[in-house]
């Protein structure tokens, strides 16, 4: 095997390994914007989130690992459509933000006596 077929296997091996990386980091974001809108009590939409951002940080430990930052959207009422973020540093949630947005409120009926 010459070097160039070795290199071109070498980065063909990195890009399989980035994209499987990539999919369980997409999930875990998912998952986690999921659970903070039913939590809100607002309706996570389209049940995706999108990536925005990629760094290469180093984490408490001091080791390098990618945080990853994904989008997500939100409705209150379901006539808007609300940003929310999700961090993922290293494989775990480091946080999930929702842009502010107008609580419904509950309203009593009306007692007619």
């Amino acid at each position: 095997m010459d070097l160039l077929s070795l290199l071109f296997l070498l980065l063909a091996a990195a890009l399989v390994w980035y994209w499987i990386d990539s999919l369980g980091d997409l999930e875990l974001a998912r998952k986690a914007g999921k659970k903070t809108c039913l939590e809100a009590e607002v309706q996570f939409l389209d049940d995706t989130v999108a990536g925005m951002s990629l760094q290469l940080v180093r984490n408490e430990y001091g080791r390098r690992v990618f945080r990853r930052t994904y989008r997500f959207e939100f409705s209150e009422t379901g006539n808007s459509r609300i940003e929310g973020r999700v961090v993922v540093l290293g494989h775990k949630v480091e946080q999930v933000t929702m842009d502010p947005y107008l609580m419904m409120q509950q309203h009593e009926p009306l007692d007619h006596h």
